[in-house]
């Protein structure tokens, strides 16, 4: 049975000036919570279905109790609440991914899936980027943030201290099948409607676009897709 308390707790955390004061955030699904359960991430309460995660002593709720603690318009067997952990600035040799005010939760979700599958250890965020703690984030990452480091940071002072070369998608920048791209290097994607800012663009080295073929009338790619093209094309040379 899940309390009053518990339900205004689980709610709470759908807006980012709770997680941050309880420091727990929500995972739902089977799938999420195993891969979350499996890392280094602590475990601070779980409600689920009768016969769901027996092992860890879940609170057993109804298919009604759930609804009223899910974030989804279809509640899946269980949902969990874990602790933020307080060491999130880690950092590893190699390339990274740098976003820049990228606000959609869809979209930081598939880039960290992205970072994910390409081995790829860094993904620093500018402050304004949304909050990776998001359950709409969460969602989407199906469990990779359990395995890549999110580091939140002033991008400007962050470049000055690199030594890796900077690269940067922009509309008009060289076409990224004609560059040498090295294997370490930091890749710098925009916010999905105005792109990168000025205050980050004054560090950027290499400008580069992904080239439009035929006759479309589409402005420009969304940012995870665009972000997995230009990665593809760093980690194939």
């Amino acid at each position: 049975m899940v309390s009053k308390s518990q339900i205004k707790l689980i709610t709470s955390l759908s807006q980012k000036k709770y997680r941050q004061q309880h420091g727990l955030f929500v995972v739902e699904g089977l799938k999420g919570i195993s891969e979350f359960l499996e890392s280094n991430f602590a475990l601070h309460s779980l409600f689920a279905l009768e016969g769901f995660f027996t092992e860890e002593q879940p609170t057993e709720v109804t298919l009604a109790e759930l609804k009223k603690i899910s974030f989804l318009k279809t509640p899946q067997k269980a949902l969990a609440l874990f602790e933020i952990p307080e060491d999130l600035n880690r950092t590893e040799a190699g390339f990274q991914l740098i976003l820049d005010d990228v606000r959609d939760p869809g979209n930081l979700g598939t880039l960290i899936r992205l970072c994910d599958w390409y081995g790829i250890k860094n993904l620093v965020c500018s402050k304004e980027t949304v909050d990776c703690f998001n359950p709409k984030v969460i969602q989407a990452t199906m469990g990779s943030l359990t395995r890549v480091n999110l580091i939140y940071t002033d991008l400007p002072k962050y470049l000055v201290e690199q030594e890796l070369p900077i690269y940067a998608a922009f509309m008009d920048g060289e076409s990224v099948y004609k560059e040498e791209l090295p294997q370490d290097a930091i890749l710098i994607l925009g916010n999905e409607a105005n792109g990168i800012s000025d205050a980050v663009a004054e560090k950027i080295q290499h400008k580069i676009s992904i080239p439009q073929f035929g006759q479309s009338t589409t402005e420009s790619l969304n940012v995870a897709i665009a972000g997995a093209i230009l990665v593809s094309e760093f980690k194939r040379c």
